[in-house]
């Protein structure tokens, strides 16, 4: 059984629908848009040449459609033997589909196209949209995590800006991926995790650095530190936790950074008296950087208390704007089910009490790459257009009466710039304006192969 089988990778009703198109039907168009919601206005575009890579460049072979027939026949579906034979014969296995896309990380409002798709092939016009399952959840979800990812990036840099000397060399740091066992499975940790990775460079997430690897070329898209979780401090049991801490000093200081969860027992008196007394002079003389976790606790006060904990036993020095910076020895990084409004909460009282935002880094993890779905922007793919076989394009929308939210856009699509930004168009009416939808694939081929580099220069 092959679980990969392009040919069975959609809705099963979609199985029916070649014969429900009208018969002079020679070509469908479709487009993926996020409607959006009012608090939600922006998305940043990502994800696309994951799939287009992972599965569409993969040929379908006859023993796929010998597989997949009995299969749909059983689950009481009609199947479209034909179809697939043809795509398999004359074209390799290879969809004859052209798929236009913006460029990955672009920045767009709700009701923007950010894909349309459109078969080669006159014989092959239901094949547009029964590949829509797995091309709008292949864009849907990293979308949605870079935009979310996006939304925390624009929450910390203000407070950067205002208390860190060097903002921008400081950011790529604030958040970091703990997403990785909260995932609902492999792929959506790599999805997601490189999702995260358009906007920020430390992770835990390993799949989510290969997925850029693999996919856009990015030799190493993020990065880690050594760093300790309960187990491997409580092994030590409680007597011994100075000698616990002390260890991770000796393997992983020697002027790197590495971090340590330090609220087995009581994270007050493991920063105030083990941290603060007992080992403060080994660590300062050692030239690393602890990062200490609190890891429980109310998740807005016990960090600024830890920090300023911190700055009694270390000490502090002012930067150039005035914020308290930490001992170059000591940092703090909270990512006890932390969310979006914790980080604006921490970040406020910090810059409250004179302290620079530099002092602390974040971790997110379900949060991140679990907690969201399709709805959170509105993702949706339509089709827009029929072709008949005098090669006439005929208009197709819905415009339900009772919800207008849901009406879909009627005609092919372009995206031309606007005075506030990317805006949708007709085809049809795009005259000399540049059109930002381009095609990317195009009947096996991939014609655009952009870098990560690329990705993240665009979605700054």
């Amino acid at each position: 059984m092959n679980l990969t089988n392009l040919i069975l990778n959609t809705d099963s009703y979609k199985f029916s629908h070649f014969l429900q198109y009208p018969p002079d039907t020679r070509g469908i168009s479709a487009y993926i848009e996020a409607r959006g919601q009012a608090d939600q206005p922006d998305v940043v575009f990502f994800g696309l040449q994951m799939f287009l890579k992972a599965y569409l460049s993969r040929p379908l072979t006859m023993a796929d459609v010998d597989e997949a027939e009995p299969i749909v026949l059983a689950h009481g579906l009609p199947f479209n033997r034909a179809g697939w034979e043809r795509i398999v014969t004359v074209f390799g296995g290879l969809l004859p589909l052209d798929i236009q896309a913006l460029p990955e990380g672009t920045l767009v409002r709700r009701g923007v196209p950010m894909v349309q798709v459109v078969n080669t092939d006159p014989q092959s016009a239901w094949l547009t949209t029964f590949v829509e399952t797995a091309l709008l959840r292949a864009v849907w979800y990293p979308s949605s995590v870079a935009s979310n990812v996006r939304k925390i990036k624009q929450i910390i840099r203000p407070f950067l800006e205002k208390t860190c000397d060097h903002p921008e060399a400081s950011l790529p740091f604030r958040l970091h991926d703990f997403g990785a066992r909260g995932a609902g499975s492999l792929e959506q940790a790599g999805l997601g995790g490189a999702a995260h990775l358009v906007h920020f460079m430390g992770t835990d997430t390993m799949t989510g650095v290969l997925y850029a690897r693999r996919y856009y070329g990015a030799k190493m898209a993020g990065f880690s530190i050594p760093a300790s979780e309960h187990s491997t401090m409580t092994a030590w049991g409680i007597e011994r936790e100075p000698e616990a801490y002390g260890h991770m000093i000796d393997n992983f200081a020697k002027g790197g950074t590495f971090a340590v969860v330090s609220d087995s027992y009581d994270i007050d008196y493991a920063v105030s008296e083990i941290w603060g007394k007992q080992l403060r002079e080994k660590l300062k003389a050692s030239g690393g950087t602890v990062i200490i976790r609190p890891d429980s606790g109310d998740p807005i006060e016990t960090p600024v208390h830890v920090i300023k904990q911190l700055d009694y036993q270390f000490g502090s020095k002012l930067n150039a704007k005035g914020y308290k910076v930490l001992h170059p020895s000591v940092r703090v990084i909270q990512g006890d089910g932390i969310s979006t409004s914790d980080i604006s909460l921490i970040l406020g009282r910090m810059e409250a009490f004179g302290l620079s935002a530099e002092n602390i880094a974040f971790g997110m993890g379900s949060a991140l790459l679990q907690k969201v779905n399709r709805d959170t922007y509105s993702f949706a793919m339509k089709a827009n257009a029929r072709r008949d076989d005098t090669g006439t394009w005929h208009d197709v929308y819905k415009r339900p009466a009772t919800m207008n939210l849901k009406a879909s856009k009627a005609g092919r699509q372009a995206v031309v710039k606007g005075l506030s930004g990317l805006e949708a168009a007709r085809l049809d009416d795009l005259g000399d304006r540049r059109n930002y939808l381009a095609t990317v694939w195009k009947d096996g081929v991939l014609l655009k192969d952009l870098t990560f580099d690329d990705i993240r220069l665009r979605a700054l």
